[in-house]
């Protein structure tokens, strides 16, 4: 994925629709993570937000599989990964750029943070996570970055969850650590 900021981020009239035709299947197929939602809403709110709709798609591309599971108390839709395992499209990466920086061999080609600022997405916190998981399995057999608390990062380390044995767990690593099963999982507010 290009990660150029002079990227325009704008999508034509065909992506548009190609992208709110997937979001529409994938809505009516897991009802469960939005019950009382109306799909005709959520299609008002994407068509009149393009700038979030050109995220929906970066989440899209990077096999993020982005549904609906709930709306705010303001009004906002809130869009997440809902790919079974962590985004093939965003593993592999460490936790932020100093930890990118601090790799002397070996580096990843991207950090989790920066790439979900590029995204316009944010990653989970650990309370968003856990809801996720109420909703679906999800992580059975990767892992995801989520937001790590100033004081662990400063520290060196960095936070990652997934679920095993029908639990979600919450680990450490050094900041600086990447592997092909761990990814992370993005959050959007349309």
């Amino acid at each position: 994925m290009k990660t150029s900021t002079n990227e325009h981020k704008h999508l034509s009239h065909e992506e548009v629709d190609k992208l709110i035709i997937t979001l529409k299947d994938r809505f009516h197929t897991h009802m469960h993570r939005h019950e009382g939602i109306e799909w005709e809403e959520v299609e008002q709110a994407l068509r009149e937000r393009p700038e979030k709709l050109w995220s929906l798609n970066q989440m899209e591309q990077t096999s993020g599989e982005p549904d609906v599971i709930g709306m705010e108390e303001g009004g906002s839709y809130v869009f997440c990964d809902c790919s079974k395992e962590s985004p093939k499209g965003r593993r592999s990466t460490c936790y932020d750029l100093k930890a990118l920086e601090s790799r002397k061999k070996h580096k990843p080609e991207h950090n989790a943070m920066d790439l979900a600022a590029f995204m316009g997405i944010d990653l989970l916190t650990e309370d968003q996570y856990r809801s996720i998981q109420k909703l679906d399995e999800f992580d059975l057999k990767t892992s995801s970055w989520i937001q790590t608390p100033q004081d662990i990062r400063n520290l060196g380390g960095a936070l990652f969850c997934d679920r095993r044995y029908g639990k979600v767990f919450v680990y450490h690593n050094g900041a600086e650590s990447y592997y092909a099963a761990r990814g992370f999982r993005g959050i959007l507010y349309i």
